[in-house]
């Protein structure tokens, strides 16, 4: 009896030290990759910090972990000598987070796989992108009616851009209250619309769940509001 006791605890202790379930673990397949070194980071207030790495040889295959807190951003690198974008931007959260691409094309042929905030992420990035796509539709209008000194264009190019940018806006906010339960919501006051009117910043932080509040994103949205009104005054 005494030696199943010791066995029993012995087994309690060897998965209390291999417990994964507060960690972020990111794994995937990089095709064509035969060589490389992919890295997972993190922001670090203005700079990004590697967290952890691995040295790719023979094997695609690859599994990267961190320390996570509450949901955020990481950044999964590839470094292969180039010049290219070897970058993904994805939402991570405790838990497991599959990553798979290509070396050719490691940015443009990821499939992401993990958070309910990487969904909310990925839903706002493909509207976004269609704002994006039709801002430099206006550039290059903009760009063409300088060059022929089409002064009426010109205008009606910036009016158009205005209007663009402020559907932008109205969009990003309205996306942010509708998903006021997903760290998504601050993050995107916080990079989107961090030079929109406060008005805007208030309205979504009140509408926050009080987990996203005490999220990271959602504390550092709130100092942000504090700091903006502090300067105002």
């Amino acid at each position: 009896m005494q030696k199943l006791f010791i066995l029993f605890g012995l087994c309690i202790l060897f998965s209390c030290g291999n417990n994964t379930s507060d960690k972020l673990i990111v794994k995937g397949n990089i095709k064509g990759l035969k060589k490389g070194t992919v890295y997972l980071k993190r922001a670090n207030d203005t700079s990004l910090i590697t967290v952890d790495s691995m040295v790719v040889n023979g094997s695609s295959n690859f599994e990267l972990q961190s320390e996570i807190e509450s949901p955020e951003i990481f950044y999964l690198y590839l470094d292969k000598n180039d010049n290219e974008d070897n970058r993904i931007a994805f939402f991570a959260d405790k838990g497991i987070t599959e990553i798979n691409t290509s070396r050719k094309r490691f940015y443009y042929d990821a499939k992401i796989k993990g958070s309910k905030q990487q969904e909310v992420f990925e839903e706002y990035l493909d509207v976004a992108s269609k704002f994006n796509n039709n801002n430099l539709d206006l550039v290059k209008e903009s760009f063409d009616a300088i060059k022929l000194n089409d002064t009426a264009l010109i205008a009606k190019n910036e009016k158009a851009h205005k209007n663009l940018e402020k559907r932008k806006y109205l969009y990003t906010v309205n996306f942010a209250i509708n998903n006021r339960d997903s760290e998504v919501a601050p993050y995107l006051a916080l990079t989107d619309l961090y030079n929109a009117n406060i008005k805007y910043l208030d309205m979504i932080n009140d509408t926050l769940t009080s987990n996203v509040k005490a999220s990271n994103y959602g504390k550092e949205l709130q100092r942000f509001i504090d700091k903006i009104k502090k300067d105002e005054k």
